[in-house]
């Protein structure tokens, strides 16, 4: 039965205490995702006040490297001494990274602090999640899940908006504006650690006397970092170059060396290799993986082409993303009222990985020309797909393991739809720039047959307009090396006269296809995958309650 305000649930809690302790997880969960989007806006502004605009990349690497190392580390640790000390110590984390990264005086500083502060992130969204798995059965748990993929919503609408107001400031009640990118965590993060403290009431855990398996964290490390450094940095150095393979080796022997530690560590392991011996968990995790590509490699597109070839600014980019948040939104919502009044949820994961790849191969077409509105109702199908697929996934994945492997299993499925996404967003970004400049070039060069391009041309050579001048007397030598220099500042495009941006935008558009294309492929082995996957009757007790039955089973037998 439901429960009401007033009725408690089997692990305790009535509805009213749910909602308030959900509070304080969505705070906490909102202090990453909004980070990520904001920061994601601010990064040039911020670098080139930092003097280290060729050095940016790394501040991202380096918080998602410590971010991604550290989600499976909370969930084991969760699961062997309690959530509530691990998920106030991932706000703490994140608060101290944030004031940190506000007084950075160099890209080199930057990256260290974000590397802090990815140490707080990785245990913000993985917990959340595992803390409400210990409070509510898998069947009531869809009722909430959906308000977590509304503050994922939110904060990707919200979040460039807030960056670019932000940064585009020089001061700030005295304060250099892009600082404040990173100083808004602070109140919101002191807020949440207030709520988490006062209202996340969970049972006391006896303290595990198993050891922390820390040579597995460090095998990890050894083998993700080297392949996380080449995913983000491959495309500069050269996916053959000699530091990209030396990446590769050191990648997969620290991989086959995790395995190895793993399988001798047993019950005790990071990650305990046992649970993917239960199929459904494993091929959920393959799924998670190859979502995560498609998602994440997809979406960070959608601004880029928006800015690009639509000439949107960074917050307008991001008012424009609200199709697909509220599909998202909607369809998550949805998904969950109805799997917990019917306790079942085989048939959304496949509905979503339908929409999924019919959104993305839709996104395929647009090209320059394409009306905003046709780009937006790909988007909300997108969005519609994500929605009804990532809730069930997560909620399948929590309930395919014992209620002890909570932490284990939540932090697993973050873990790997994380790598997943950012093998799909460094492939799919390779793709996007082979395809770039070639593209450009043979736009250029057609456009050059065509009157009314020429007479552009003619009328740039005598333009006021630096850029306008600058293309067109390249363009009158027959130089087309410009196509090359949009790749180091795509914001170009915006700068010159619309019938000279006109086979820029063309050649943007054309690249993108081919990226909407294969992410669309990519989408469709999920859809594969995901059509084999068996459903698992869904528990009727939190993870708190059901311990509280394992225990008191296994003393009745004594």
């Amino acid at each position: 039965m439901t429960a009401t305000a007033d009725t408690p649930n089997a692990a305790g809690f009535t509805h009213k205490q749910i909602l308030t302790i959900l509070s304080g997880l969505m705070l906490g969960m909102l202090l990453g995702a909004l980070d990520q989007t904001i920061v994601s806006t601010s990064i040039r502004t911020i670098a080139d006040d930092l003097q280290g605009y060729s050095l940016q990349a790394w501040a991202t690497t380096a918080y998602l490297i410590t971010a991604t190392l550290a989600t499976p580390l909370y969930g084991k640790l969760s699961d062997m001494y309690g959530r509530k000390p691990f998920y106030l110590a991932a706000i703490i984390l994140f608060i101290v990274g944030s004031l940190l990264c506000t007084v950075a005086q160099s890209m080199y500083q930057l990256a260290a602090f974000r590397a802090f502060q990815g140490l707080g992130a990785g245990g913000l969204m993985s917990l959340a999640l595992t803390i409400l798995g210990d409070i509510v059965s898998p069947r009531e748990r869809a009722r909430y899940q959906g308000y977590f993929l509304a503050v994922f919503g939110t904060s990707s609408v919200v979040g460039p908006v807030l960056g670019g107001l932000l940064s585009g400031q020089d001061e700030i009640l005295g304060v250099t504006g892009w600082r404040w990118v990173f100083l808004v965590n602070v109140p919101i993060g002191l807020v949440a650690l207030a709520v988490v403290s006062k209202v996340l009431r969970l049972p006391k855990v006896e303290k595990s006397k198993v050891p922390v398996d820390w040579f597995g964290v460090l095998m990890l490390a050894v083998g993700i970092v080297p392949l996380l450094v080449v995913a983000e940095q491959g495309r500069e150095w050269g996916w053959g170059s000699v530091g990209s393979v030396i990446c590769y080796v050191v990648g997969v022997l620290g991989v086959l060396g995790f395995i190895a530690v793993e399988a001798k560590q047993g019950d005790a392991a990071l990650i305990p290799l046992r649970v993917f011996k239960n199929s459904t968990f494993a091929l959920g995790v393959g799924i998670s993986f190859v979502v995560g590509m498609a998602m994440f490699g997809g979406i960070t597109l959608l601004p880029q082409y928006l800015q690009v070839v639509q000439g949107s600014s960074p917050t307008l980019a991001g008012m424009q993303l609200l199709p697909m948040v509220v599909g998202m939104m909607t369809a998550s919502i949805i998904s969950g009222q109805l799997i917990s009044r019917t306790g079942r949820y085989r048939w959304f994961p496949p509905i979503g990985a339908v929409l999924i790849t019919l959104g993305l191969f839709l996104l395929h077409f647009v090209s320059v020309d394409t009306e905003l509105w046709v780009v937006m109702t790909f988007m909300a199908i997108l969005g519609l797909g994500l929605g009804n697929l990532m809730q069930p996934l997560t909620l399948a994945l929590q309930n395919a393991l014992p209620p002890k492997d909570m932490g284990v299993s939540t932090a697993a499925a973050t873990f790997f739809r994380q790598i997943g996404g950012t093998l799909g967003v460094a492939v799919f970004l390779s793709i996007l720039f082979s395809q770039v400049t070639p593209n450009i070039t043979d736009e250029l060069q057609a456009a050059s047959a065509r009157p009314e391009f020429q007479t552009a041309v003619a009328e740039g050579v005598r333009s006021s307009n630096p850029v306008d001048a600058a293309l067109a007397k390249g363009l009158v030598r027959q130089d087309h090396s410009a196509a090359g220099e949009v790749m180091r500042d795509s914001s170009v495009i915006q700068q010159l006269s619309p019938p000279l941006a006109q086979p820029f935008k063309a050649g943007f558009a054309e690249a993108m296809d081919t990226v909407f294309l294969t992410a669309s492929a990519v989408a469709l082995l999920a859809l594969v995958l995901v059509l084999f996957w068996k459903e698992v009757p869904l528990r009727t007790s939190g993870g708190i309650a059901a311990r509280a039955e394992a225990d008191a089973a296994a003393k009745s037998i004594v």
